[in-house]
C-alpha cells in the first residue's frame, strides 16, 4: 500500500525540486503529536540526505532563547526590568542620541533617561534597524555589527560593546522599536550579570533541563555529518556558498551572539516551544521560567504607532521579548497571540498559546531581506494554523 505524501512534504519537496533550497526540515506539532518531514540534501551537490536531526544555523531564532535567559536572571533577582543597564554595562552609562533620525552622527543630544533592561527586551533601546537603512546613524551601526549570518566573525564582547557605545542612538530610549541590537546586548548582559559566559548560562539554565542536546554556539567534529552547508541566492537565480560544515561554526566564537549565534535542531526548538506552552515548565517538572515570565515574553509590548512604523519587519505583529506577537490577522497564519520569529539563515519557528500549535521550518538558504520567503508563507499555509 502506497502512502500519499502529506501537504507538508509536498510543499517542501516542491521548493527542493525548483532549486530554491537544497533541503529542508519542517515540523508541525499539536500537543504531543507532531509531523516532522525532511526533504532534499545537505548541500547543492547532494552528498547526503537531509534528516530530521540535521543541525541548522538558526540565526534569529536565537533571540527568544536569549530573552528567556534574561528573564531567568530577573527571577533570580540578579537583574530587574526597570534597572538601568549601566549597572552591568557601564559603557552605556551616558549615551547620546542624534538630534533627528536623519541628522549626521555628530549632531547629537544627551539621552533623556537611562537605558533599562526592559528596553533591551522590547527592542526600544535606541540602537537597531528601522525601515530606512540609509540614515547616517544606521549606517554607523552597520559598521559595528558583523554580518548576521556570520556571528562568529564578531570581536569579543568587550570590544564590540566599546565600539557600539561610540555610535549615537537613533532614537531616545523607550521611544521606538528598532530591530536586532537589543538581543546582542541581552547576551552581554546575561554574561556580566551571571558571572558566566552566555554559552555556559544557556547550557545550564535552558538547554540541559529541556534536553536541547544539539543547541550550542559551535558544532563539534562528531556532529558535523549532521551540519549542512549554508547558501544565499545569487544574481543568476542560483545559490552561492556561504559556509561549510567545517567553517565558521567549527570553533567556539569569541563573541556568543545573543541575536543570532546558535545552531539547533527542529526537536530542540520544539522542546523550547513546549516549555513556553507549558508555562515555563520542563518535561521533568523543573521550572525554567515562571508562568508570569512566559506571559510577559509572549505578550505584545508595542504601541500601535510603533507597530505602524515597523512594517518592514512586522506584518500585523507586535513584539514581545525575543519575538513577534501577532496582533492583526493580515494573513491566515497571523493568529492573534502567535509568538515566534524568522531567522535570516532561512529559518522560522512559532507557537500559538491558544491552541498549542508549534510550527518550525529550517533551511540553510539565507533570506534576502526582512520579508518572509515564499517557502515560509507556503509552509505556514499548510501547517493548519
Amino acid at each position: 500500500m502506497t502512502t500519499q505524501p502529506t501537504p507538508l512534504r509536498t510543499t517542501l519537496q516542491r521548493h527542493v525540486d525548483n532549486g530554491a533550497v537544497p533541503g529542508a526540515v519542517g515540523l508541525v506539532a499539536r500537543g504531543a503529536e507532531s509531523e516532522v518531514v525532511a526533504v532534499g540534501s545537505m548541500d547543492v551537490e547532494g552528498t547526503a540526505p537531509m534528516t530530521p536531526d540535521t543541525i541548522f544555523r538558526i540565526a534569529s531564532l536565537t533571540k527568544p532563547i536569549t530573552a528567556a535567559a534574561v528573564l531567568a536572571l530577573v527571577e533570580d533577582g540578579r537583574v530587574a526590568l526597570d534597572a538601568p543597564v549601566s549597572r552591568w554595562l557601564p559603557e552605556l552609562a551616558a549615551p547620546v542620541v542624534v538630534r533627528t533620525p536623519d541628522s549626521p552622527v555628530d549632531d547629537v543630544v544627551p539621552a533623556e533617561r537611562p537605558i533599562t533592561v526592559e528596553d533591551l527586551l522590547t527592542f526600544r533601546v535606541g540602537w537597531g534597524f528601522p525601515a530606512d537603512f540609509r540614515l547616517p546613524a544606521v549606517q554607523a551601526l552597520f559598521h559595528v555589527h558583523a554580518n548576521g549570518l556570520a556571528p562568529y566573525a564578531m570581536p569579543d564582547a568587550d570590544a564590540w560593546l566599546a565600539r557600539l557605545a561610540e555610535v549615537p542612538l537613533l532614537r531616545q530610549p523607550g521611544s521606538a522599536w528598532l530591530y536586532n541590537t537589543g538581543s546582542d546586548l541581552q547576551g552581554v548582559l546575561v554574561a556580566r550579570a551571571s558571572g558566566r559566559s552566555l554559552p555556559d548560562f544557556l547550557a545550564e539554565r535552558i538547554f540541559e533541563p529541556l534536553g536541547m542536546t544539539d543547541t550550542a554556539f559551535e558544532v563539534p567534529v562528531a556532529k558535523r555529518d549532521r551540519f549542512p552547508s549554508s547558501y544565499a541566492p545569487d544574481a543568476q537565480g542560483g545559490l552561492r556558498l556561504l559556509d561549510t560544515p567545517d567553517g565558521g561554526f567549527g570553533r567556539a566564537p569569541v563573541f556568543a551572539s545573543g541575536a543570532g549565534g546558535l545552531v539547533s535542531t527542529a526537536a530542540d526548538w520544539l522542546s523550547f516551544a513546549r516549555m513556553l506552552l507549558n508555562g515555563g515548565g520542563a518535561p521533568d517538572g523543573r521550572r525554567v521560567l515562571s508562568p508570569e515570565s512566559v506571559t510577559r515574553m509572549t505578550t505584545d509590548h508595542l504601541t500601535a504607532a510603533e507597530r505602524d512604523a515597523s512594517t518592514l519587519f512586522l506584518e500585523g505583529q507586535g513584539w514581545g521579548y525575543g519575538g513577534q506577537v501577532d496582533v492583526v490577522r493580515v494573513a491566515p497564519w497571523n493568529i492573534p497571540g502567535r509568538y515566534g520569529w524568522t531567522g535570516g539563515s532561512g529559518t522560522a519557528a512559532h507557537l500559538v498559546p491558544s491552541t498549542g500549535l508549534v510550527t518550525i521550518l529550517l533551511t540553510q538558504v539565507a533570506m534576502t531581506g526582512p520579508t518572509p520567503t515564499g517557502l515560509m508563507r507556503e509552509f505556514w499555509g499548510v501547517a493548519g494554523v
